[in-house]
Protein backbone atom coordinates (compact mmCIF):
# COMPACT_ATOMS: atom_id res chain seq x y z
CA UNK A 1 0.00 0.00 0.00
CA UNK A 2 1.31 3.41 -0.60
CA UNK A 3 -0.10 6.39 1.03
CA UNK A 4 0.31 10.19 -0.69
CA UNK A 5 1.21 12.55 2.26
CA UNK A 6 2.21 16.21 2.67
CA UNK A 7 5.13 16.18 4.94
CA UNK A 8 6.37 14.36 8.66
CA UNK A 9 3.14 14.71 10.53
CA UNK A 10 0.36 12.86 7.56
CA UNK A 11 4.00 10.37 7.07
CA UNK A 12 3.29 9.73 11.29
CA UNK A 13 -0.13 8.96 10.21
CA UNK A 14 0.21 6.63 7.57
CA UNK A 15 3.38 4.77 9.64
CA UNK A 16 0.79 4.27 12.32
CA UNK A 17 -1.90 2.98 10.05
CA UNK A 18 0.65 0.36 8.84
CA UNK A 19 1.46 1.76 4.78
CA UNK A 20 4.37 -0.07 3.29
CA UNK A 21 5.06 2.95 0.89
CA UNK A 22 5.03 7.01 1.96
CA UNK A 23 4.71 8.65 -1.18
CA UNK A 24 5.50 12.82 -0.24
CA UNK A 25 3.62 15.02 -2.80
CA UNK A 26 1.77 18.36 -3.06
CA UNK A 27 -2.04 17.83 -3.75
CA UNK A 28 -2.38 21.49 -4.09
CA UNK A 29 0.04 21.70 -7.17
CA UNK A 30 -1.84 18.73 -9.62
CA UNK A 31 -1.45 14.83 -9.63
CA UNK A 32 2.35 15.06 -8.96
CA UNK A 33 3.26 18.13 -7.36
CA UNK A 34 6.49 18.38 -6.02
CA UNK A 35 7.22 19.19 -2.44
CA UNK A 36 10.45 20.95 -1.11
CA UNK A 37 13.46 18.97 -0.72
CA UNK A 38 13.48 20.24 3.03
CA UNK A 39 9.84 18.30 3.32
CA UNK A 40 11.37 15.31 2.15
CA UNK A 41 14.63 15.45 4.37
CA UNK A 42 12.51 16.24 7.31
CA UNK A 43 10.08 13.35 6.33
CA UNK A 44 12.76 10.96 5.94
CA UNK A 45 14.31 12.37 9.65
CA UNK A 46 10.89 12.22 10.83
CA UNK A 47 10.42 8.05 9.73
CA UNK A 48 13.88 6.96 10.14
CA UNK A 49 13.66 4.20 8.15
CA UNK A 50 10.85 2.92 9.71
CA UNK A 51 9.21 3.04 5.70
CA UNK A 52 10.27 3.30 2.60
CA UNK A 53 9.45 7.09 1.35
CA UNK A 54 8.87 8.22 -1.97
CA UNK A 55 8.86 12.08 -3.55
CA UNK A 56 6.89 12.91 -6.42
CA UNK A 57 9.10 15.08 -8.56
CA UNK A 58 6.76 17.04 -10.98
CA UNK A 59 5.63 16.02 -14.21
CA UNK A 60 7.31 18.96 -16.59
CA UNK A 61 9.47 18.47 -19.68
CA UNK A 62 12.24 15.57 -18.06
CA UNK A 63 15.13 18.10 -18.74
CA UNK A 64 13.81 20.11 -15.92
CA UNK A 65 12.86 17.04 -13.54
CA UNK A 66 15.82 15.62 -13.96
CA UNK A 67 17.88 18.11 -11.06
CA UNK A 68 14.16 18.18 -8.85
CA UNK A 69 14.73 14.50 -8.79
CA UNK A 70 18.47 14.32 -7.79
CA UNK A 71 17.85 16.63 -4.96
CA UNK A 72 14.91 14.52 -3.89
CA UNK A 73 16.91 11.83 -3.71
CA UNK A 74 19.70 13.55 -2.21
CA UNK A 75 17.06 14.73 0.54
CA UNK A 76 16.61 10.85 1.92
CA UNK A 77 13.91 9.61 -0.63
CA UNK A 78 14.00 5.85 -1.38
CA UNK A 79 11.76 6.53 -4.64
CA UNK A 80 11.70 9.27 -6.80
CA UNK A 81 8.25 9.15 -9.03
CA UNK A 82 8.38 11.35 -12.25
CA UNK A 83 5.15 11.79 -14.83
CA UNK A 84 5.95 11.02 -18.28
CA UNK A 85 3.57 13.62 -20.36
CA UNK A 86 2.07 12.18 -23.66
CA UNK A 87 4.48 12.35 -26.40
CA UNK A 88 7.39 12.03 -23.96
CA UNK A 89 10.34 10.77 -26.28
CA UNK A 90 11.86 7.87 -24.80
CA UNK A 91 15.30 9.16 -25.87
CA UNK A 92 15.89 11.74 -22.57
CA UNK A 93 15.09 8.92 -20.62
CA UNK A 94 18.51 7.61 -21.12
CA UNK A 95 19.67 10.75 -19.13
CA UNK A 96 18.29 9.25 -16.08
CA UNK A 97 20.62 5.96 -16.05
CA UNK A 98 23.06 7.27 -13.81
CA UNK A 99 20.31 8.09 -10.85
CA UNK A 100 18.77 5.60 -11.51
CA UNK A 101 22.41 4.00 -9.94
CA UNK A 102 21.81 5.40 -6.93
CA UNK A 103 18.07 5.72 -6.30
CA UNK A 104 14.88 3.59 -7.43
CA UNK A 105 13.03 6.06 -10.27
CA UNK A 106 9.73 5.36 -11.19
CA UNK A 107 7.64 6.46 -13.65
CA UNK A 108 4.33 7.66 -14.08
CA UNK A 109 2.20 7.14 -17.14
CA UNK A 110 -1.23 8.95 -17.16
CA UNK A 111 -4.39 6.81 -17.93
CA UNK A 112 -6.41 9.57 -18.59
CA UNK A 113 -4.25 11.20 -20.91
CA UNK A 114 -3.44 8.51 -23.52
CA UNK A 115 -0.40 6.85 -22.15
CA UNK A 116 1.90 5.07 -24.62
CA UNK A 117 2.89 1.24 -22.91
CA UNK A 118 5.90 1.62 -25.31
CA UNK A 119 7.49 3.46 -22.70
CA UNK A 120 7.50 0.89 -20.36
CA UNK A 121 9.91 -0.70 -21.76
CA UNK A 122 12.22 2.48 -22.24
CA UNK A 123 12.18 3.03 -18.28
CA UNK A 124 13.26 -0.47 -17.92
CA UNK A 125 15.95 0.11 -20.25
CA UNK A 126 17.06 3.21 -18.80
CA UNK A 127 16.98 1.15 -15.50
CA UNK A 128 13.97 2.53 -13.51
CA UNK A 129 13.03 0.32 -10.96
CA UNK A 130 9.55 0.32 -12.25
CA UNK A 131 5.96 2.31 -13.80
CA UNK A 132 2.71 3.38 -12.13
CA UNK A 133 -0.62 4.08 -13.88
CA UNK A 134 -2.30 7.19 -12.54
CA UNK A 135 -4.48 9.73 -13.46
CA UNK A 136 -3.93 13.63 -14.06
CA UNK A 137 -6.85 14.87 -13.53
CA UNK A 138 -8.09 14.56 -10.27
CA UNK A 139 -11.58 14.56 -10.01
CA UNK A 140 -12.39 14.04 -14.01
CA UNK A 141 -12.26 10.01 -13.05
CA UNK A 142 -11.01 7.34 -10.90
CA UNK A 143 -8.73 5.11 -12.69
CA UNK A 144 -11.43 1.91 -13.06
CA UNK A 145 -13.65 4.94 -14.87
CA UNK A 146 -11.69 6.36 -17.57
CA UNK A 147 -9.66 2.38 -18.52
CA UNK A 148 -11.21 -0.69 -18.52
CA UNK A 149 -9.55 -3.83 -16.47
CA UNK A 150 -8.55 -5.41 -19.68
CA UNK A 151 -7.30 -2.35 -20.48
CA UNK A 152 -4.94 -1.91 -17.23
CA UNK A 153 -4.28 -5.90 -17.35
CA UNK A 154 -2.40 -4.83 -20.47
CA UNK A 155 -0.45 -2.23 -18.70
CA UNK A 156 0.21 -4.55 -15.52
CA UNK A 157 1.43 -7.56 -18.38
CA UNK A 158 4.16 -4.77 -20.02
CA UNK A 159 5.33 -4.35 -16.23
CA UNK A 160 5.53 -8.05 -15.56
CA UNK A 161 7.27 -8.73 -19.13
CA UNK A 162 10.04 -6.99 -17.83
CA UNK A 163 12.76 -8.77 -15.15
CA UNK A 164 13.09 -6.94 -12.05
CA UNK A 165 10.53 -4.27 -13.01
CA UNK A 166 7.99 -3.26 -10.40
CA UNK A 167 4.11 -2.56 -11.26
CA UNK A 168 2.00 0.16 -9.30
CA UNK A 169 -1.55 1.68 -9.38
CA UNK A 170 -3.45 4.34 -8.73
CA UNK A 171 -5.59 7.17 -9.23
CA UNK A 172 -8.84 8.18 -7.05
CA UNK A 173 -8.66 4.49 -5.50
CA UNK A 174 -11.55 3.49 -3.25
CA UNK A 175 -11.87 1.03 -0.88
CA UNK A 176 -14.46 -1.11 -3.57
CA UNK A 177 -11.39 -0.91 -5.94
CA UNK A 178 -9.15 -2.87 -4.03
CA UNK A 179 -10.39 -6.49 -5.01
CA UNK A 180 -11.31 -6.00 -8.32
CA UNK A 181 -7.46 -4.49 -8.78
CA UNK A 182 -6.03 -7.62 -6.35
CA UNK A 183 -6.83 -9.99 -9.27
CA UNK A 184 -4.22 -8.08 -11.47
CA UNK A 185 -1.17 -8.63 -8.79
CA UNK A 186 0.34 -5.42 -8.86
CA UNK A 187 3.47 -4.86 -6.69
CA UNK A 188 1.25 -2.01 -5.08
CA UNK A 189 -2.07 -0.14 -4.91
CA UNK A 190 -1.69 4.03 -4.16
CA UNK A 191 -3.96 6.32 -2.71
CA UNK A 192 -4.62 9.90 -1.48
CA UNK A 193 -8.36 11.11 -1.54
CA UNK A 194 -9.83 8.06 -0.01
CA UNK A 195 -7.60 8.44 3.31
CA UNK A 196 -8.35 12.29 3.68
CA UNK A 197 -11.46 14.00 5.35
CA UNK A 198 -13.11 16.17 3.18
CA UNK A 199 -11.44 15.22 -0.22
CA UNK A 200 -7.60 14.83 -1.21
CA UNK A 201 -6.70 18.64 -0.27
CA UNK A 202 -7.68 17.64 3.59
CA UNK A 203 -5.78 15.76 6.28
CA UNK A 204 -5.21 12.01 6.18
CA UNK A 205 -7.47 10.58 8.32
CA UNK A 206 -5.87 7.32 10.75
CA UNK A 207 -9.26 5.37 10.65
CA UNK A 208 -9.49 5.68 6.66
CA UNK A 209 -6.01 4.11 6.48
CA UNK A 210 -6.64 1.35 8.61
CA UNK A 211 -9.76 0.31 6.83
CA UNK A 212 -7.73 0.71 3.18
CA UNK A 213 -4.64 -1.02 5.22
CA UNK A 214 -6.52 -3.58 5.76
CA UNK A 215 -7.96 -4.65 2.19
CA UNK A 216 -4.04 -5.03 1.17
CA UNK A 217 -3.01 -8.44 2.03
CA UNK A 218 0.80 -7.91 3.88
CA UNK A 219 3.29 -10.58 2.15
CA UNK A 220 4.53 -11.42 5.96
CA UNK A 221 1.46 -12.25 7.04
CA UNK A 222 0.70 -14.57 4.16
CA UNK A 223 4.35 -16.51 5.09
CA UNK A 224 3.93 -16.68 8.52
CA UNK A 225 0.45 -18.16 8.14
CA UNK A 226 0.24 -17.09 11.95
CA UNK A 227 -2.41 -14.45 13.17
CA UNK A 228 -3.66 -14.15 9.58
CA UNK A 229 -7.09 -12.17 9.99
CA UNK A 230 -8.96 -14.55 7.60
CA UNK A 231 -11.08 -11.28 5.65
CA UNK A 232 -7.98 -9.59 4.47
CA UNK A 233 -6.55 -12.65 3.10
CA UNK A 234 -10.02 -13.50 1.29
CA UNK A 235 -9.49 -10.37 -0.53
CA UNK A 236 -6.41 -12.31 -2.26
CA UNK A 237 -8.20 -15.22 -2.66
CA UNK A 238 -7.36 -16.93 0.78
CA UNK A 239 -9.83 -18.89 2.55
CA UNK A 240 -9.16 -21.12 5.76
CA UNK A 241 -11.75 -24.08 4.60
CA UNK A 242 -11.42 -23.79 0.70
CA UNK A 243 -14.24 -26.45 0.22
CA UNK A 244 -16.84 -24.65 2.32
CA UNK A 245 -19.84 -25.81 3.34
CA UNK A 246 -23.06 -25.42 1.70
CA UNK A 247 -25.01 -24.68 4.15
CA UNK A 248 -22.88 -21.82 5.73
CA UNK A 249 -22.72 -20.14 1.65
CA UNK A 250 -23.61 -16.64 0.17
CA UNK A 251 -25.12 -16.54 -3.29
CA UNK A 252 -23.44 -13.60 -5.21
CA UNK A 253 -24.71 -13.15 -8.75
CA UNK A 254 -24.89 -11.05 -11.62
CA UNK A 255 -27.95 -11.33 -13.87
CA UNK A 256 -28.33 -10.11 -17.73
CA UNK A 257 -25.27 -8.40 -17.95
CA UNK A 258 -25.35 -8.16 -22.26
CA UNK A 259 -21.70 -7.48 -23.82
CA UNK A 260 -20.49 -7.28 -27.20
CA UNK A 261 -18.76 -10.34 -28.22
CA UNK A 262 -16.51 -11.86 -30.71
CA UNK A 263 -18.06 -15.32 -30.60
CA UNK A 264 -18.95 -18.15 -32.73
CA UNK A 265 -17.73 -21.04 -35.06
CA UNK A 266 -19.01 -19.47 -38.90
CA UNK A 267 -17.29 -17.66 -40.72
CA UNK A 268 -19.44 -14.32 -40.66
CA UNK A 269 -19.21 -14.89 -36.62
CA UNK A 270 -15.81 -13.13 -36.75
CA UNK A 271 -15.91 -10.45 -38.81
CA UNK A 272 -18.04 -8.23 -36.28
CA UNK A 273 -19.46 -9.01 -32.42
CA UNK A 274 -22.76 -9.81 -31.31
CA UNK A 275 -24.75 -9.53 -28.40
CA UNK A 276 -24.38 -12.10 -25.51
CA UNK A 277 -25.86 -12.57 -22.13
CA UNK A 278 -24.23 -13.45 -19.16
CA UNK A 279 -26.12 -15.21 -15.67
CA UNK A 280 -23.69 -16.36 -13.38
CA UNK A 281 -24.06 -17.07 -9.53
CA UNK A 282 -21.00 -18.21 -7.34
CA UNK A 283 -21.64 -19.83 -3.83
CA UNK A 284 -18.89 -18.33 -1.04
CA UNK A 285 -18.17 -19.60 1.64
CA UNK A 286 -19.06 -17.37 4.32
CA UNK A 287 -15.94 -16.09 6.90
CA UNK A 288 -18.33 -16.30 10.17
CA UNK A 289 -17.95 -12.85 10.80
CA UNK A 290 -20.70 -10.39 10.79
CA UNK A 291 -20.54 -8.32 7.31
CA UNK A 292 -19.00 -5.67 7.94
CA UNK A 293 -17.02 -3.73 5.04
CA UNK A 294 -15.18 -4.73 2.33
CA UNK A 295 -13.27 -7.78 3.41
CA UNK A 296 -16.33 -10.08 4.42
CA UNK A 297 -17.48 -10.00 0.93
CA UNK A 298 -16.97 -11.37 -2.49
CA UNK A 299 -17.24 -8.40 -4.75
CA UNK A 300 -19.95 -8.96 -7.66
CA UNK A 301 -17.39 -6.95 -9.69
CA UNK A 302 -14.83 -9.81 -10.00
CA UNK A 303 -17.53 -11.60 -12.01
CA UNK A 304 -18.53 -8.90 -14.08
CA UNK A 305 -14.58 -8.22 -14.54
CA UNK A 306 -13.57 -11.30 -14.94
CA UNK A 307 -15.68 -11.75 -18.24
CA UNK A 308 -14.71 -8.90 -19.93
CA UNK A 309 -11.37 -9.66 -19.39
CA UNK A 310 -11.78 -12.78 -21.03
CA UNK A 311 -13.97 -11.41 -23.91
CA UNK A 312 -10.84 -9.08 -24.62
CA UNK A 313 -8.59 -11.62 -25.29
CA UNK A 314 -9.60 -12.31 -28.45
CA UNK A 315 -12.76 -14.64 -30.83
CA UNK A 316 -13.57 -17.98 -28.82
CA UNK A 317 -15.04 -20.34 -31.08
CA UNK A 318 -17.73 -22.00 -28.61
CA UNK A 319 -20.44 -20.60 -26.44
CA UNK A 320 -19.70 -23.68 -24.30
CA UNK A 321 -15.86 -22.91 -24.19
CA UNK A 322 -16.33 -19.29 -22.89
CA UNK A 323 -18.93 -20.71 -20.19
CA UNK A 324 -15.84 -23.38 -18.75
CA UNK A 325 -13.57 -20.69 -18.92
CA UNK A 326 -15.40 -17.79 -16.55
CA UNK A 327 -16.27 -21.35 -14.85
CA UNK A 328 -12.81 -21.96 -14.06
CA UNK A 329 -11.93 -18.13 -13.79
CA UNK A 330 -13.76 -17.93 -11.29
CA UNK A 331 -13.19 -21.15 -9.37
CA UNK A 332 -9.45 -20.07 -8.94
CA UNK A 333 -10.71 -17.95 -5.68
CA UNK A 334 -10.41 -20.04 -2.93
CA UNK A 335 -13.56 -18.84 -1.38
CA UNK A 336 -16.26 -19.93 -4.16
CA UNK A 337 -17.59 -23.42 -3.50
CA UNK A 338 -19.52 -23.99 -7.18
CA UNK A 339 -19.94 -21.49 -10.26
CA UNK A 340 -23.40 -21.75 -12.12
CA UNK A 341 -22.44 -20.15 -15.66
CA UNK A 342 -24.88 -19.18 -18.26
CA UNK A 343 -24.22 -18.19 -21.86
CA UNK A 344 -26.65 -16.64 -24.45
CA UNK A 345 -26.16 -15.88 -27.89
CA UNK A 346 -28.94 -12.72 -28.76
CA UNK A 347 -28.56 -11.96 -32.14
CA UNK A 348 -29.31 -14.90 -33.95
CA UNK A 349 -32.33 -15.92 -36.31
CA UNK A 350 -33.15 -19.16 -34.31
CA UNK A 351 -33.68 -17.32 -31.28
CA UNK A 352 -31.60 -17.22 -27.75
CA UNK A 353 -29.56 -20.19 -27.79
CA UNK A 354 -26.50 -20.86 -25.51
CA UNK A 355 -25.45 -23.42 -22.51
CA UNK A 356 -25.86 -22.90 -18.87
CA UNK A 357 -23.25 -25.41 -16.72
CA UNK A 358 -22.21 -25.97 -12.98
CA UNK A 359 -19.11 -26.54 -11.86
CA UNK A 360 -17.22 -26.60 -8.40
CA UNK A 361 -13.15 -26.42 -8.14
CA UNK A 362 -12.91 -30.47 -7.84
CA UNK A 363 -14.14 -30.57 -11.38
CA UNK A 364 -11.97 -28.07 -12.57
CA UNK A 365 -8.39 -27.70 -14.11
CA UNK A 366 -6.19 -25.27 -12.21
CA UNK A 367 -7.02 -21.79 -13.99
CA UNK A 368 -5.09 -19.38 -12.03
CA UNK A 369 -3.38 -17.50 -15.19
CA UNK A 370 -6.71 -17.35 -16.78
CA UNK A 371 -6.67 -13.36 -15.84
CA UNK A 372 -3.00 -13.19 -16.74
CA UNK A 373 -3.91 -14.68 -20.35
CA UNK A 374 -6.66 -12.42 -20.94
CA UNK A 375 -4.89 -9.50 -19.97
CA UNK A 376 -1.88 -9.94 -22.10
CA UNK A 377 -3.87 -10.94 -25.46
CA UNK A 378 -4.09 -14.49 -24.77
CA UNK A 379 -0.06 -14.42 -23.67
CA UNK A 380 1.49 -15.49 -20.44
CA UNK A 381 3.96 -12.60 -19.81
Amino acid sequence: MLASVTGPEEAETALLGGVDVIDLKDPARGALGAVEAATVAATAARLAGQRTLSAVAGDGPLAALLPVAEAMAGAGADIVKLGLAPGTDPAELKAFAPLAGRVRLVGVLFADLGPDLGLVAALAEAGFAGAMLDTARKGGGTLLEVWDLPAIAGFVAACRARDNFSCGLAGGLEPPDVPRLLVLEPALLGFRGALCRGGRAGPIDLEAVRLVRALIPREADEDAGRGVDWRVLAAHGYAPDPEGDPAVTDRVFVRDLVLPAFIGAYARERSAPQRVRFTVEVLVARSGRPTQDMRDIYSYDIISDGIRMLLAAGHVDLVETLAERIAALLLADARVVKACVRVEKLDLPAGVVGVAIERTRASMPEAGDLLWRAGSGGRSP
